[in-house]
């Protein structure tokens, strides 16, 4: 791609989008970046830009902005279907995501790996098993590191292993991973795709660049993911907590076992993994398979699981307050993975839920909520909908902010409880993001240690 001297929009000033912008001033673009939000909003970002000769339109999109432009490059962040974006591209101006720029210049094999849930886990996992194996890896995408700032550290002998999110798959063009990882798909992101078919189908496009000699990792034990397997190139390997695949990994007599044409290696056993839940079985099934594709030998795999923690804001432990255990799982951004953290405990459960909404069913929850639920906290805009849907499936205290919701559960807690924040929802009614939400729950919870491990006064 050829960006010496032509005039490029960067619409959406998140972490990737300033990512976006200070790359291609730096290769010769004339680049203007354009976000809804305010100056004031923005005044963190907008310096460094300044710097660069960068224009910065702030408190709107306008029209000429986006039809004056050789190009622009979309912020995941930022809906595909606006109408400033469907204006430009009748108008005949290429439109592409972070994730297509990067793609264009990076070196390297990519590993993509999307899913509603695990992907975060599952790609710092598979990062640091391709590491074990003694190749340079670089770990970023959705997970916190813009794909484009790796460019110029990547070479052909680089793994780049990305997370990717739907968004990021909606603007794909030629993004073309070596190995692409689908972990499952539950509902999730409906404000933003409308429906699930819609949801799926942005999920798929991660194989459509795909050659015959790239591999596709998908999870025999979810019927969507599993389906999409129909009509791709890529050869297909699949992970199976539940029964023997073909070929993949899967889990037989407590051993994990990896099988392809050359037979069959049994990797480690299920016990050797430090992280919590069945769920994160599955993680570690697809970063196993993850990493024999990559060509890591298996007991270098098998130190690597061994080795690896939780990732932090997933199923992250805190600390123990008067006997009560608190985790932080503010990466449940949605009802599946609440659902995954509920399951990882089997009762005695303090749980937190709320934030934005995403056209979430709240109802599921409810055969948790009353196997092993003690008491719900709710908070943020979508308080009301799970009090609604979640009807009296566990006793409900309504709490509108994280702060109060901790202490109330602290409150309530007893000896051997869990309190655990797994909120269902997203994090931008009140916060920046799910980790700025995290790191205020484990704030609050170390405040709340300090004054219990503080002794009592009295008399003598």
């Amino acid at each position: 791609m050829d960006i010496q001297g032509k005039r490029v929009l960067v619409v959406g000033l998140g972490k990737s989008g300033v990512a976006c912008a200070l790359f291609l001033e730096s290769r010769g673009a004339r680049v203007t970046v354009s976000d809804a939000k305010s100056e004031e909003q923005l005044r963190n970002e907008i310096p460094a830009l300044l710097d660069r000769g960068i224009v910065v339109e702030t408190g709107k999109h306008g029209e000429r902005t986006f039809r004056d432009q050789d190009m622009i490059v979309v912020s995941p962040g930022v809906p595909w279907e606006v109408s400033p974006l469907k204006n430009a591209r009748k108008l005949g101006v290429p439109v592409i995501g972070e994730i297509e720029l990067a793609a264009q210049f990076l070196a390297g094999k990519i590993v993509a790996i999307t899913g509603s849930n695990g992907k975060t886990t599952t790609t710092t996992l598979a990062g640091e098993i391709i590491a074990a194996g003694g190749s340079m890896t670089l770990v970023g995408g959705n997970i916190g590191t813009p794909a484009i700032t790796f460019v110029d550290q990547s070479s052909s002998a680089t793994w780049v292993v990305l997370e990717i999110s739907s968004f990021q798959l909606e603007s794909i063009q030629t993004f073309r991973p070596r190995i692409s990882v689908v972990l499952n798909v539950t509902p999730d992101h409906l404000d933003r795709h409308g429906n699930m078919e819609n949801y799926i189908a942005a999920k798929a496009r991660i194989f459509e660049n795909q050659a015959s000699d790239d591999f596709a990792v998908l999870n025999a034990d979810n019927d969507p993911a599993a389906a999409m397997a129909k009509g791709i190139r890529p050869q297909v390997y699949w992970f199976s907590r539940l029964h023997e695949v073909e070929r993949g990994a899967f889990v037989r007599k407590g051993h994990i076992v990896f099988r392809d044409g050359k037979g069959e290696r049994e990797i480690m056993a299920v016990a050797d993994i430090t992280l919590k839940g069945a769920h994160n079985v599955e993680n570690v099934l697809a970063g196993v398979t993850i990493g024999m594709l990559a060509g890591v030998d298996p007991p270098k795999i098998a130190t690597a699981v061994r080795d690896f923690r939780a990732v932090e804001h997933r199923l992250e432990f805190v600390t123990t307050i008067n006997g009560a255990q608190y985790y932080n799982d503010s990466k449940a951004t949605n009802v599946d993975a609440t659902i995954k953290a509920l399951e990882s405990f089997p009762d005695r459960i303090h749980l937190i839920l709320g934030g934005k909404d995403k056209g979430s069913d709240y109802s599921v929850l409810r055969e948790l909520l009353r196997e092993r639920v003690k008491r719900v906290y709710t908070i943020g805009a979508a308080a009301a909908k799970i009090e609604e849907q979640i009807g009296d499936a566990a006793p409900v205290t309504s709490c509108s902010t994280l702060e109060n919701a901790v202490r109330k559960a602290a409150h309530f807690a007893q000896p051997g409880d869990v309190v655990l924040l797994a909120p269902a929802c997203a994090s931008f009614d009140q916060f920046n993001s799910y980790e700025h939400r995290g790191q205020v729950f484990k704030q609050v919870v170390q405040e709340l240690a300090a004054r219990a491990a503080q002794p009592q006064g009295g008399a003598d």
